[in-house]
C-alpha cells in the first residue's frame, strides 16, 4: 500500500478533508485527525484504545505502537508490509470515531 492509496481511501469517506503539507498530508473529519503520513512508509492512524489491541493482535506485521503513542488513541501502520485491508479497517475505525 502506498501513501497515495491511503489518501485516496481516506478521502473516499464522507466529510474527510486533506490538510497538512505535500510531504506530510493528514486526513481529518471536522478538524479531528483520522490519519497522517509520518514518513514515506508510516501512517499514524487514530483508533479507539479499546479497538487498538485487537488490530495489533490480528495484524502484528501491519501495525505498531511506539512508546510515545502508548497513551494515545493511535497506531502506526507500516505501509511496506501492511495488509491493505488492515489499513483500511483502521482508517474506518478512525473515521467512525471522529465522525460521531
Amino acid at each position: 500500500m502506498s501513501p497515495e492509496d491511503v489518501g485516496r481511501y481516506a478521502e473516499s469517506l464522507p466529510l474527510v478533508k486533506r490538510k497538512g503539507t505535500e510531504s506530510r498530508p493528514g486526513w481529518y473529519v471536522n478538524n479531528r485527525l483520522v490519519a497522517r503520513l509520518h514518513d514515506e512508509n508510516t501512517v499514524v492512524i487514530r483508533v479507539p484504545l479499546d479497538e487498538r489491541e485487537s488490530l495489533l493482535a490480528a495484524y502484528p506485521d501491519s501495525f505498531g505502537v511506539p512508546p510515545r503513542m502508548e497513551t494515545h488513541h493511535k497506531v502506526e501502520a507500516y505501509l511496506d508490509r501492511a495488509d491493505p485491508r488492515a489499513v483500511r479497517a483502521a482508517i474506518d475505525l478512525a473515521w467512525q470515531m471522529q465522525a460521531r
